[in-house]
């Protein structure tokens, strides 16, 4: 196959999605995918199988969990105009609005729908300010409790979105206990809860046994169906970026330049002033790997490993997955990565691919 192209392992995805199933069956929590994370539906028919819907951010995310995966399908969005409302009744299982001045302006067209309303608890956890829902000035929730409870009688649920990249249980737990003691006029009087995503219970050797107790002891406690609404957790290890050195250039270090870039292929990356994954061993051959753009900073990492590079070699950037497909873009009218998928029985599809023609469409 020609470079550059993500190539999701079905294999690897499917470790993560029986640890969900594996709790969906001790907790009696509902999963649904994070489409602002993943929403490569070609293995939308493994992922069904495992999760029970679809959350989304926006109307386009609501329409390919409907259609697409199908299921249960979450609508949330920061801010809904009218049209979109109008097309969300039709195709959303439920419905949830991130302010009061929202419910109330639309509440008319969707009462007869599962209704939620978007809190935060002014907690979260998070390593970056740019993700954390509950930064300073926060627009991301309601923060009033007092605003909620005179339209308690209209609503069915409440979301809460507090993590990202949480792979502490104890600061989970801790966070849990507090919203549980917080809200609990509000958790006594509804149907269902969102707990967000963020969780990294697919991490090795998370205490998954614990989790399922904690979540449990929550469930029972409020007489409450409970969802997650993983991302990363869901397709963590089962994506590769598959590039090829184009050239390789000496400015005190070797800086080997592959066929795809950062910006362009691995966005949030960049935006988080991350390393990307290198599958690759350890070893004493030093390189920067970059990207082909003419951003000055389209580095992908430094490395250090056992072969030795030259113009032809393939390179993986592992882990990727979440937030890449979602985001590439055609900046500097790169190649745009085909997407290829090894199925289960060891077979690569081809299920996309790009052109000229899907540059010039963009504009």
């Amino acid at each position: 196959m020609q470079t550059p192209y993500y190539l999701i392992d079905e294999r690897n995805l499917l470790k993560n999605l029986n640890k969900i199933n594996y709790i969906r069956e001790h907790c009696g929590v509902k999963f649904l995918l994070a489409l602002k994370c993943f929403s490569t539906w070609s293995v939308f028919p493994l992922m069904n199988k495992y999760m029970d819907g679809t959350t989304s951010s926006s109307l386009y995310e609501a329409k390919l969990g409907a259609e697409k995966f199908g299921k249960e399908t979450h609508a949330f969005s920061v801010a809904y105009r009218q049209e979109e409302v109008d097309e969300l009744k039709n195709i959303s299982s439920k419905i949830i609005f991130n302010s009061i001045t929202q419910f109330k302006r639309f509440y008319k067209d969707v009462k007869n729908m599962k209704i939620g309303l978007r809190i935060n608890p002014g907690i979260s956890y998070s390593h970056f300010d740019l993700a954390d829902p509950a930064r300073k000035n926060s627009r991301l929730g309601i923060i009033n409790e007092k605003e909620i409870l005179p339209v308690l009688n209209r609503i069915s649920g409440v979301m809460f979105h507090f993590n990202c990249e949480n792979d502490d249980f104890c600061e989970f737990s801790k966070m849990l206990d507090k919203i549980s003691d917080k809200y609990e006029k509000i958790l006594n009087a509804i149907e269902w809860i969102s707990l967000g995503g963020g969780l990294f219970f697919t991490k090795e050797n998370y205490p998954i046994d614990k989790f399922c107790e904690k979540l449990k002891l929550f469930k029972d406690r409020y007489n409450l169906k409970v969802y997650l609404e993983p991302g990363e957790a869901a397709i963590t290890g089962s994506c590769q970026l598959v590039t090829t050195v184009l050239d390789i250039v000496q400015n005190d270090k070797k800086i080997a330049i592959v066929d795809a870039s950062i910006e362009a292929h691995m966005l949030d990356l960049l935006t988080y002033r991350q390393t990307a994954k290198l599958s690759e061993k350890k070893g004493k051959n030093e390189y920067v790997v970059a990207g082909c753009s003419c951003l000055a900073g389209d580095i992908f990492g430094e490395y250090k490993i056992v072969r030795k590079l030259k113009v032809g070699s393939q390179i993986c950037f592992s882990d990727a997955a979440g937030y890449t497909m979602v985001k590439k873009n055609w900046f500097n009218g790169i190649q745009m990565p085909s997407i290829a998928i090894k199925r289960l029985n060891g077979e690569i599809e081809v299920v996309r691919s790009f052109s000229y023609a899907d540059f010039v469409s963009q504009l």
